[in-house]
């Protein structure tokens, strides 16, 4: 019960820094990805440096580790449909939680694209590999793994 109530007071500030930051603002978003403004990059990449230091902090103390990856086709594919849906929609995924929960009415429409493309996805996806299983939690945290 804990967790779940410090992951729903963290979606409560993600969704109150989103929408202080203007980023449920499509004048906003359309700004940056027409290269208009720089402002949406600068926030982006705060939040970059942020969570990079954090993960290091959090791997260097072993409380967290990762296997590193090369970039393959399914990655170039997905950024590249995230990328297109991005600015169509004028919103990403958490943008769209925080509009519906401001109210705005045309996020409904985005997050039933983003519901339909899930759809169309899990219709036509064949598993190619196992899922890989969840690290195990010793003590609330997350141990090393190998």
């Amino acid at each position: 019960m804990r967790a779940r109530l410090a992951g729903m007071g963290i979606g409560v500030v993600f969704g109150i820094v989103l929408s202080w930051s203007g980023m449920t603002s499509p004048e906003v978003i359309r700004g940056a990805l027409l290269f208009e403004d720089s402002y949406l990059f600068l926030f982006f990449a705060s939040a970059v440096a942020t969570a990079a230091i954090g993960l290091r902090l959090l791997r260097r103390e072993r409380r967290v580790s990762w296997a590193t990856e090369r970039p393959a086709r399914r990655h170039i594919t997905g950024s590249l449909v995230f990328g297109v849906g991005w600015g169509i929609s004028d919103a990403c995924p958490g943008p769209i939680a925080t509009q519906i929960g401001q109210g705005i009415g045309w996020g409904l429409w985005t997050l039933a694209g983003v519901g339909f493309g899930i759809y169309l996805f899990l219709r036509h996806h064949e598993e190619t590999e196992p899922a890989t299983d969840p690290a195990p939690v010793a003590s609330g945290r997350l141990a090393p793994s190998a």
